[in-house]
Protein backbone atom coordinates (compact mmCIF):
# COMPACT_ATOMS: atom_id res chain seq x y z
CA UNK A 1 0.00 0.00 0.00
CA UNK A 2 2.85 2.57 0.76
CA UNK A 3 4.83 1.64 -2.02
CA UNK A 4 1.13 2.52 -4.45
CA UNK A 5 0.72 5.66 -2.35
CA UNK A 6 4.24 6.98 -3.13
CA UNK A 7 3.71 5.77 -6.92
CA UNK A 8 0.57 8.12 -6.64
CA UNK A 9 2.44 11.21 -5.00
CA UNK A 10 5.26 10.84 -7.58
CA UNK A 11 3.26 10.97 -10.68
CA UNK A 12 1.29 14.23 -8.89
CA UNK A 13 3.95 15.63 -9.10
CA UNK A 14 5.63 15.19 -12.41
CA UNK A 15 5.36 18.35 -14.56
CA UNK A 16 2.12 18.28 -16.56
CA UNK A 17 2.96 21.62 -18.69
CA UNK A 18 0.05 22.39 -21.33
CA UNK A 19 1.53 26.22 -22.77
CA UNK A 20 5.32 27.33 -22.91
CA UNK A 21 6.05 29.63 -19.65
CA UNK A 22 5.01 33.06 -20.18
CA UNK A 23 6.96 35.07 -17.93
CA UNK A 24 10.62 34.41 -16.85
CA UNK A 25 9.61 33.57 -13.20
CA UNK A 26 7.49 30.78 -15.06
CA UNK A 27 10.00 29.78 -17.02
CA UNK A 28 12.26 29.51 -13.80
CA UNK A 29 10.30 27.03 -11.55
CA UNK A 30 9.96 24.84 -15.21
CA UNK A 31 14.17 24.87 -15.64
CA UNK A 32 13.98 23.64 -11.82
CA UNK A 33 12.36 20.28 -13.44
CA UNK A 34 14.07 19.90 -16.37
CA UNK A 35 17.20 20.03 -15.11
CA UNK A 36 16.38 17.69 -12.11
CA UNK A 37 17.75 14.80 -14.05
CA UNK A 38 20.84 16.65 -14.79
CA UNK A 39 21.46 19.04 -12.03
CA UNK A 40 24.94 20.47 -13.55
CA UNK A 41 25.73 24.36 -14.59
CA UNK A 42 26.02 25.34 -17.96
CA UNK A 43 29.50 27.35 -17.86
CA UNK A 44 31.31 25.44 -15.15
CA UNK A 45 29.72 21.82 -15.03
CA UNK A 46 28.91 22.19 -11.04
CA UNK A 47 26.37 20.03 -9.68
CA UNK A 48 24.08 21.92 -7.60
CA UNK A 49 20.81 20.38 -5.26
CA UNK A 50 18.44 23.05 -5.25
CA UNK A 51 19.52 26.48 -5.45
CA UNK A 52 22.82 25.84 -3.76
CA UNK A 53 25.79 25.01 -5.89
CA UNK A 54 28.72 22.09 -5.02
CA UNK A 55 31.70 24.38 -5.67
CA UNK A 56 34.11 21.17 -4.76
CA UNK A 57 32.49 19.17 -7.38
CA UNK A 58 33.95 21.18 -9.87
CA UNK A 59 36.75 22.56 -8.57
CA UNK A 60 35.26 26.41 -8.66
CA UNK A 61 36.95 28.75 -6.66
CA UNK A 62 35.30 32.23 -5.52
CA UNK A 63 36.47 35.06 -7.14
CA UNK A 64 34.85 37.69 -4.80
CA UNK A 65 31.29 36.70 -4.01
CA UNK A 66 31.34 33.71 -1.78
CA UNK A 67 27.16 33.42 -0.91
CA UNK A 68 26.49 34.29 -4.52
CA UNK A 69 28.86 31.98 -5.82
CA UNK A 70 27.08 29.28 -4.00
CA UNK A 71 23.66 30.07 -4.99
CA UNK A 72 22.49 28.56 -8.22
CA UNK A 73 20.75 31.10 -10.40
CA UNK A 74 19.18 30.98 -14.16
CA UNK A 75 20.81 32.98 -16.81
CA UNK A 76 19.95 33.94 -19.95
CA UNK A 77 22.85 33.28 -22.40
CA UNK A 78 21.25 36.11 -24.90
CA UNK A 79 21.26 38.85 -21.86
CA UNK A 80 17.15 40.40 -21.44
CA UNK A 81 19.14 43.30 -21.82
CA UNK A 82 20.78 42.80 -25.32
CA UNK A 83 16.88 41.67 -26.16
CA UNK A 84 15.11 44.40 -24.94
CA UNK A 85 17.71 47.37 -26.27
CA UNK A 86 16.63 46.11 -29.58
CA UNK A 87 12.90 47.21 -28.71
CA UNK A 88 11.31 50.48 -28.43
CA UNK A 89 9.26 49.52 -24.54
CA UNK A 90 13.08 49.21 -23.32
CA UNK A 91 13.55 53.04 -24.05
CA UNK A 92 10.32 54.00 -22.87
CA UNK A 93 10.35 52.15 -19.56
CA UNK A 94 13.17 49.39 -19.07
CA UNK A 95 12.93 45.65 -18.73
CA UNK A 96 10.04 46.07 -16.00
CA UNK A 97 7.75 47.76 -19.13
CA UNK A 98 9.00 45.47 -21.57
CA UNK A 99 8.02 42.86 -19.76
CA UNK A 100 4.31 44.21 -19.17
CA UNK A 101 3.52 45.27 -22.51
CA UNK A 102 5.85 43.75 -25.44
CA UNK A 103 4.82 40.72 -26.43
CA UNK A 104 8.13 39.32 -28.04
CA UNK A 105 9.96 40.42 -25.44
CA UNK A 106 7.71 38.69 -22.84
CA UNK A 107 8.26 35.75 -25.01
CA UNK A 108 12.18 36.23 -25.32
CA UNK A 109 12.73 36.32 -21.80
CA UNK A 110 10.35 33.22 -20.79
CA UNK A 111 11.98 31.34 -23.65
CA UNK A 112 13.44 27.77 -21.73
CA UNK A 113 15.91 27.66 -24.76
CA UNK A 114 17.77 30.57 -23.52
CA UNK A 115 17.76 29.86 -19.91
CA UNK A 116 20.35 27.56 -18.52
CA UNK A 117 21.84 26.81 -14.37
CA UNK A 118 24.48 29.18 -13.60
CA UNK A 119 26.96 29.39 -11.07
CA UNK A 120 25.20 32.86 -9.23
CA UNK A 121 28.91 34.68 -9.23
CA UNK A 122 29.49 33.37 -13.17
CA UNK A 123 26.23 35.45 -13.92
CA UNK A 124 27.06 37.90 -12.16
CA UNK A 125 30.40 38.52 -13.44
CA UNK A 126 29.00 37.87 -16.65
CA UNK A 127 26.41 40.21 -16.99
CA UNK A 128 24.97 41.41 -20.07
CA UNK A 129 28.74 41.02 -21.77
CA UNK A 130 28.48 39.64 -25.30
CA UNK A 131 30.01 35.71 -25.77
CA UNK A 132 32.87 36.42 -28.12
CA UNK A 133 36.65 34.79 -28.17
CA UNK A 134 39.88 36.65 -25.96
CA UNK A 135 43.54 35.85 -25.26
CA UNK A 136 42.81 36.13 -21.65
CA UNK A 137 43.70 32.99 -19.61
CA UNK A 138 41.58 31.08 -17.15
CA UNK A 139 42.16 32.60 -13.94
CA UNK A 140 39.58 33.89 -11.76
CA UNK A 141 37.16 30.56 -11.06
CA UNK A 142 39.16 27.87 -9.98
CA UNK A 143 39.30 25.02 -12.32
CA UNK A 144 36.56 26.58 -14.15
CA UNK A 145 37.87 28.28 -17.47
CA UNK A 146 35.20 30.74 -17.53
CA UNK A 147 36.82 34.10 -18.79
CA UNK A 148 35.24 37.36 -18.16
CA UNK A 149 37.19 40.86 -19.19
CA UNK A 150 35.12 43.49 -17.36
CA UNK A 151 37.29 46.19 -19.38
CA UNK A 152 36.48 44.81 -22.70
CA UNK A 153 32.99 43.31 -21.47
CA UNK A 154 33.03 40.26 -23.14
CA UNK A 155 33.10 36.69 -21.54
CA UNK A 156 34.14 33.22 -23.32
CA UNK A 157 32.54 29.99 -21.95
CA UNK A 158 34.54 27.23 -21.54
CA UNK A 159 35.16 24.99 -24.89
CA UNK A 160 32.20 22.94 -24.22
CA UNK A 161 30.12 25.41 -23.83
CA UNK A 162 30.78 27.52 -27.20
CA UNK A 163 28.92 25.19 -29.25
CA UNK A 164 25.71 25.30 -27.21
CA UNK A 165 26.07 29.29 -27.00
CA UNK A 166 26.49 29.90 -30.21
CA UNK A 167 23.35 27.85 -31.36
CA UNK A 168 21.62 29.54 -28.33
CA UNK A 169 22.46 33.03 -30.09
CA UNK A 170 21.80 31.74 -33.61
CA UNK A 171 18.23 30.43 -32.59
CA UNK A 172 16.84 33.93 -30.91
CA UNK A 173 18.36 36.04 -33.19
CA UNK A 174 16.13 33.85 -35.94
CA UNK A 175 13.60 33.86 -34.13
CA UNK A 176 12.96 37.05 -32.28
CA UNK A 177 14.50 39.00 -35.35
CA UNK A 178 17.41 40.10 -33.09
CA UNK A 179 20.36 41.87 -34.92
CA UNK A 180 23.61 40.41 -33.96
CA UNK A 181 27.09 42.70 -34.91
CA UNK A 182 29.08 41.09 -37.99
CA UNK A 183 31.85 39.49 -35.79
CA UNK A 184 29.23 38.31 -32.96
CA UNK A 185 27.62 36.59 -36.18
CA UNK A 186 31.02 35.30 -37.45
CA UNK A 187 31.83 34.21 -34.06
CA UNK A 188 29.29 31.83 -33.27
CA UNK A 189 28.92 30.43 -37.10
CA UNK A 190 32.54 29.25 -36.35
CA UNK A 191 31.51 27.98 -32.56
CA UNK A 192 28.68 26.62 -34.29
CA UNK A 193 31.09 24.43 -36.85
CA UNK A 194 34.13 23.76 -34.82
CA UNK A 195 32.25 22.34 -31.56
CA UNK A 196 29.71 19.69 -32.96
CA UNK A 197 26.41 18.93 -30.94
CA UNK A 198 26.38 17.13 -28.34
CA UNK A 199 24.63 14.29 -26.66
CA UNK A 200 23.91 16.65 -23.44
CA UNK A 201 22.80 19.08 -26.46
CA UNK A 202 19.82 16.62 -28.27
CA UNK A 203 18.79 15.55 -24.23
CA UNK A 204 18.08 19.41 -23.15
CA UNK A 205 16.72 20.06 -27.26
CA UNK A 206 14.12 17.70 -26.54
CA UNK A 207 13.52 18.37 -22.81
CA UNK A 208 13.01 22.19 -23.39
CA UNK A 209 10.90 21.63 -26.42
CA UNK A 210 8.41 19.63 -25.28
CA UNK A 211 7.62 22.38 -22.87
CA UNK A 212 8.28 25.08 -25.64
CA UNK A 213 6.15 23.04 -28.45
CA UNK A 214 9.56 23.73 -30.79
CA UNK A 215 13.22 22.88 -30.69
CA UNK A 216 15.90 24.42 -31.31
CA UNK A 217 16.58 24.06 -35.09
CA UNK A 218 20.48 24.94 -34.90
CA UNK A 219 20.80 22.13 -32.26
CA UNK A 220 18.42 19.30 -34.59
CA UNK A 221 14.89 18.40 -34.57
CA UNK A 222 12.16 16.89 -31.54
CA UNK A 223 9.90 14.40 -31.30
CA UNK A 224 6.79 15.98 -29.99
CA UNK A 225 5.12 12.35 -29.65
CA UNK A 226 7.78 11.29 -27.10
CA UNK A 227 7.14 14.04 -24.52
CA UNK A 228 4.74 12.22 -22.65
CA UNK A 229 3.68 14.71 -18.96
CA UNK A 230 5.64 17.01 -20.42
CA UNK A 231 2.88 18.37 -22.85
CA UNK A 232 3.97 20.30 -25.24
CA UNK A 233 4.00 24.28 -25.49
CA UNK A 234 2.22 26.30 -28.16
CA UNK A 235 4.39 27.41 -30.68
CA UNK A 236 4.60 31.25 -30.74
CA UNK A 237 4.16 32.76 -34.16
CA UNK A 238 6.21 36.25 -34.37
CA UNK A 239 5.35 38.59 -36.87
Amino acid sequence: MSRLLGLICLLVALPTFADAPKTFNAAKKIAWQLYAERPNTFYCDCAFNGNRVDLDSCGYKVRKQQRRAARLEWEHVVPAWVIGHQRQCWQNGGRKNCARNDATFKAAEADLHNVVPSVGEVNGDRSNYALGMLSDKPQHYGACPMVVNFKAKTAMPPEPARGPSARIYLYMADHYRLRLSTLDRRTYEAWNRQYPVSEWERWRNQKVGCVMGHGNPFVGPIDLSTCGTLKRGRAVTLR
